[in-house]
């Protein structure tokens, strides 16, 4: 098998992901308002003060993260209630998708994807036909300059780290959800970039063709477009000659 770079895929699946801003707002919101349904105190809701972090990291206005919390508690009237669900498929050479949604209409959210996985090589499946393949971590992207990295890898093993993957000054950390918190009080020097609890692929399946990547970068590029689609996880990953061809365009 031709070699590949677990931080270039990761970093590949980031760009995709980062140059869709157009939609983020939205998003972001109906992730408030879904959280807010279990209460609009951020100091007890700890789903809702994580959503609301993330959506000022993404610079999301003040006046509508209040109103998405008002949706969310119900004090906005005429509002349709959110629910959440994921789908779970396969898409071109047999890779694992997994999309979550937030809708207040789920027979247009599944039309909508089913329509999208038909058309480019995939399709929908029962409910835990991949979810297997996935596991919850905690995800810390951050930028440090720091004099002694050593002090700061054994800190974070010591805190419950399982990986630490740097990139010049950029560093990438994953560990198991309980320990999230603890490793989380370790980057307070640092600019976090990301810090949330995600699926992630338990094993990924590298991909050696040109042709397939395509079909699966193109494919997960529509899911993500669509207005209900909230998230995202793939267990696809790229050989290096595909991944730098898939920069190149």
């Amino acid at each position: 098998m031709a070699r590949h770079s677990k931080w270039a895929n990761i970093k590949h699946r980031k760009s995709a992901t980062d140059a869709k801003k157009g939609k983020v707002f939205t998003k972001m919101a109906k992730l408030i308002t879904v959280a807010a349904q279990s209460g609009g105190d951020m100091e007890t809701n700890a789903l809702l003060r994580a959503a609301v972090e993330k959506a000022k990291a993404s610079n999301l206005p003040a006046v509508n993260i209040e109103r998405a919390i008002k949706k969310g508690t119900g004090e906005l009237k005429g509002e349709m209630r959110l629910v959440e669900i994921t789908y779970e498929g396969y898409g071109p050479g047999g890779v694992a998708i997994m999309a979550k949604c937030l809708t207040e209409n789920t027979n247009r959210s599944f039309a909508n994807l089913r329509n999208i996985m038909t058309k480019n090589d995939g399709v929908w499946g029962s409910s835990g036909c991949v979810s297997w393949m996935f596991e919850r971590k905690g995800i810390i992207e951050a930028c440090l300059i720091i004099e002694n990295r050593d002090d700061f890898e054994l800190q974070l093993i010591d805190t419950g780290a399982e990986t630490i993957e740097w990139d010049g000054d950029f560093v990438r950390l994953t560990c198991p959800p309980d320990s999230f918190e603890q490793c989380l009080k370790v980057f307070n020097k640092g600019v976090v970039q990301k810090s949330e609890v995600e699926l992630v692929p338990k094993e990924e399946k590298i991909i050696n063709e040109l042709s397939s990547a395509r079909a699966i970068s193109s494919l997960i590029d529509l899911i993500e477009e669509d207005d209900d689609v909230v998230d995202v996880v793939t267990n696809a990953g790229y050989s290096e000659g595909v991944l730098d061809a898939l920069g190149n365009g």
